[in-house]
């Protein structure tokens, strides 16, 4: 076989097309935009990385794993596009590094839980409060824009239905912990409302209703993946209180979506908007559908609050987002019903149960 001998001008050609190819390559990546997701290696966080790495944009998360797991985020370990730090947000120098070398950040770092906010009021509050503080101080120090999760917890007890994001708010007494969380979202909203105010940095607050899916835990209180543990168990399925209270879960597929379409939407800056289902359903009805749903045998047990959280605590009645104005800014409407949810949840859990 004869050895290929290069010409002058083929040498000269082929440096050019290899240079061209690696400057397209460079200048492609150069373009795609950067996203930092804290709280990452959460439910939510982990879902709305996988669906922006599909949209080519460069990912990093940060999470310290309090709530996060990092067999969430271990799929995309091998995407040149993804990267992870384990670590807190109020780690200041390992935040300044992240923020400086992102374009937006998704913050979804929180306290969450009803359990773990009646168990660790400190932690709820100091995480909450704090840790948006010093992720609003660096995103102001390198210009970034903000995506600041927020929760339906914001409107107490509620004052009328559906909650509209202007609508003021009922909030329980200062001696039930239960309603710190609340406060403490309240007051991440009113921080970065006032750096957008004084400062002009780009901040989108998004309030989120009852999102559920696959992946989520049930262990700090988490209804739906709890029913459904519960019902592939055949164990007793544990409604607080009446059954009556309702509420509406949003898919975390459709709520993701609506998640990176904020953060592309230019007239969202500085608003406050409501992600969320409008498919309202009792507490006691989401059991008899998880079990049926599950094949299950589960007897449905009607418990007191007291057994689950603290005495005197105090339940939202009903909880129903307004969504007219995210339809509005995005045209955003959710997809996929409560049946085919936990159809979703019930096939990831017997998944995992069956290892």
């Amino acid at each position: 076989m004869q050895n290929h001998r290069w010409s002058c001008g083929e040498s000269v050609l082929y440096g050019m097309m290899k240079r061209f190819v690696w400057s397209n390559q460079f200048w492609k990546e150069y373009q795609m935009p950067h996203a930092l997701i804290t709280g990452g290696a959460g439910f939510i966080g982990s879902h709305l990385a996988e669906l922006l790495i599909a949209r080519d944009y460069h990912v990093t998360v940060i999470d310290n794993l309090a709530t996060g797991k990092i067999e969430n985020i271990a799929a995309l370990d091998s995407s040149p596009k993804f990267q992870a730090a384990i670590e807190d947000i109020r780690n200041t120098n390992v935040l300044d590094r992240l923020v400086s070398e992102c374009d937006m950040i998704f913050h979804l770092a929180a306290a969450v839980g009803v359990e773990r906010i009646i168990r660790e009021p400190i932690e709820t509050i100091e995480t909450n409060i704090g840790g948006t503080e010093v992720v609003l101080k660096t995103a102001r120090r390198y210009r970034k824009k903000v995506l600041v999760a927020s929760t339906s917890e914001v409107y107490g007890k509620g004052a009328q239905f559906p909650f509209h994001e202007d609508n003021d708010v009922l909030l329980g007494p200062t001696i039930r912990n239960r309603w710190s969380y609340a406060a403490s979202k309240m007051v991440d909203e009113f921080l970065a409302l006032a750096y957008h105010k004084e400062t002009n940095l780009q901040v989108v607050i998004f309030r989120l209703f009852n999102t559920v899916g696959p992946r989520q835990s049930g262990q700090y209180g988490m209804v739906v993946p709890r029913f459904v543990r519960w019902a592939l168990r055949g164990e007793p399925i544990i409604v607080t209180g009446d059954g009556q209270q309702s509420r509406c879960f949003g898919n975390v597929f459709d709520v993701v979506k609506a998640i990176a379409a904020l953060g592309e939407t230019p007239e969202a800056i500085g608003q406050v908007i409501n992600i969320g289902s409008t498919e309202e359903v009792s507490i006691l009805e989401l059991a008899r559908r998880v079990k049926d749903r599950a094949g299950s045998s589960s007897e449905i047990k009607l418990v007191p609050y007291e057994q689950f959280y603290e005495p005197g605590f105090e339940d939202f009645r009903r909880r129903v987002p307004a969504t007219e104005k995210i339809q509005k800014l995005i045209g955003w409407t959710p997809t996929t019903s409560l049946d085919e949810t936990i159809d979703q949840i019930v096939a990831y859990e017997r998944e995992v149960l069956n290892g």
